[in-house]
This record gives structure tokens, C-alpha cells and sequence, in this order.
């Protein structure tokens, strides 16, 4: 039997520490604010955006909220954008993403300030992580080295495989596991021979995008394996990038979908908020 990385509870102990901290924070006089912009009301980013205000309620973070009419136009977002980081009583900006299809998301990435990218999103936040600089890391792989590190699952010198090479997680989550010293190989739609190069990894971080997509043909005996994939299959049920069913008895640990990875990137957005003071 594999062990369940639970990512509930992690990240319920991050909150907790999170709570202290912002508490001491309020006693010294310093309250943390998050604006949160939703443009559009896409269910699914709803949800999200709704979980984070619950989430900043819970740590004593303020959050500040935007809802803005799909129809608002790219000036218009980045004008707010450009306010909130003239603002001293904001500390950090997330814009919910998707955007509606009419707003260049990359130009509105760019325009966030870096001092209060807490999505680690923006090019100089990226740009720092790769050189080593101090600066904010990307919530879902950031999260992702939380939960080996508080599992006790060894990085160093471990052959690290990822499956998916977007900005969001594929690269970020690379590049976090070359700092912890693992040896990393970054696989994608190109890859020839993905069966084979997945075999070797001691620990497999799956962000392909394509439900149950991995099978236990791709996992090597005793490997830990990390699914960020989350989908409905035809029965509606959550399900992940990894067929857990087959993988989970080759494994030594695993992820679950839902309840491992996922709650992990809004703890490490508050993270982000927290030090966004330091």
C-alpha cells in the first residue's frame, strides 16, 4: 500500500502557521491586504476566487474584491492593475485567470508589480527563480515541494521526471527541483520514448492535462508519484492525470485527486500574501 499524501492536511497546517504568523503581524501593527481581480463569470474561476476569500477570512489576511463585467475592456484591467500597485494598503495582486479572450493575459501579467506578484506569474518573479534570487515561486509547485519535504520524501540527488512544460507548473516545477538538488527531466507532448524515461523517475510529477492519462506501465516500482491533473471523468467524478487505480500499488507514495495537490496552491498563495510584508 502506497502512502496517501495528504494534501488537506498540509496545507491546513501551513494555514495554521500562516494564522500565527499574521496575527503577530496584526499586534505590530501591519495588516496584510490581497486584491483579487475576476473578470467574467466563468464558473470554475468562481469557485476559486471564492475559496481564497474563504481561505484570507480564515489567516486574518484582508481581501479585496473586484468583479469586474466580461466586457471590461484590457485598458480598464490594467488601469486597476496599475492602481492597486500604487497602493500602500494592498500588498498583493492576483488577476484570476482565464481572461476573456478579448484581454492579452500576458500583457496584465506584466503589468502586476513584482513586489506583489503573489501568483509568481510575472516574468522577473520567473526570471529570479531561475538565477536563485529571492522572489515569488509559482503557488501549485511551490506547494508541491512543501508536500514531499513535509512527507519526509528525499529530493536530493533523486531522479525528478515532469511531465509537462507549461509556465504555470511544468517549468517552475523544474526548476524548484533542480534547487533542491534532484536531477530533473522535463518531458512533454515531443517526447519520444515518454514510457521509458517516466520508468526511471524516483519522483514522477504528472501536469500533462489529459485525465488518467498515466498507467502503471509508466511508473517504476516504489517511485512517488504526483498527479496535478484534475478533471470529471464520464461518471462526473473528480479524477487526476494518473490512473490511480493501476499506479497507486507500484507506488511508495501518491497523491490522491481530489484532496492532495489542489489544496496546496491556495496555501502557498496565502504563503506568498504572508511574506509579501516580510
Amino acid at each position: 500500500m502506497a502512502q496517501l499524501i495528504d494534501g488537506k492536511a498540509v496545507s491546513a497546517q501551513i494555514k495554521e502557521e500562516l494564522k500565527e504568523k499574521t496575527a503577530k503581524k496584526k499586534e505590530q501593527g501591519v495588516e496584510i491586504s490581497l486584491a483579487v481581480i475576476q473578470v467574467g463569470n466563468d464558473p470554475a474561476s468562481s469557485v476559486y476566487v471564492n475559496n481564497k476569500k474563504k481561505a484570507c477570512e480564515y489567516i486574518g489576511i484582508n481581501s479585496i474584491a473586484y468583479e469586474l463585467p466580461e466586457e471590461t475592456t484590457e485598458k480598464e484591467l490594467i488601469d486597476l492593475v496599475e492602481e492597486l500597485n500604487e497602493r500602500k494598503d494592498v500588498n498583493g495582486i492576483l488577476v484570476q485567470l482565464p481572461l476573456p479572450p478579448h484581454i492579452d493575459e500576458d500583457k496584465i501579467i506584466k503589468t502586476i508589480s513584482p513586489k506583489k506578484d503573489v501568483d509568481g506569474f510575472h516574468p522577473q518573479s520567473v526570471g529570479a527563480l531561475c538565477i536563485g534570487q529571492p522572489g515569488f515561486v509559482s503557488c501549485t509547485p511551490a506547494g508541491i515541494i512543501e508536500l514531499l519535504k513535509r512527507n519526509h520524501i528525499e529530493i536530493e540527488g533523486k531522479e525528478c521526471v515532469v511531465i509537462g512544460r507549461s509556465n504555470i507548473v511544468g517549468k517552475p516545477m523544474a526548476l524548484l527541483l533542480l534547487r533542491e538538488n534532484g536531477t530533473v527531466t522535463v518531458t512533454h507532448s515531443k517526447t519520444k520514448n515518454l514510457k521509458e524515461i517516466c520508468r526511471r523517475a524516483d519522483i514522477l510529477i504528472v501536469a500533462i492535462g489529459k485525465p488518467r492519462f498515466i498507467t502503471e506501465e509508466y511508473v517504476k516500482e516504489g517511485a512517488v508519484v504526483i498527479d496535478v491533473g484534475i478533471h470529471r471523468n464520464e461518471n462526473n467524478k473528480l479524477c487526476g492525470d494518473v490512473d490511480f487505480e493501476s499506479v497507486e500499488p507500484h507506488c511508495s507514495a501518491i497523491t490522491p485527486v481530489p484532496g492532495g495537490v489542489g489544496p496546496m496552491t491556495i496555501a502557498m498563495l496565502m504563503n506568498n500574501c504572508v511574506e509579501s510584508v516580510d
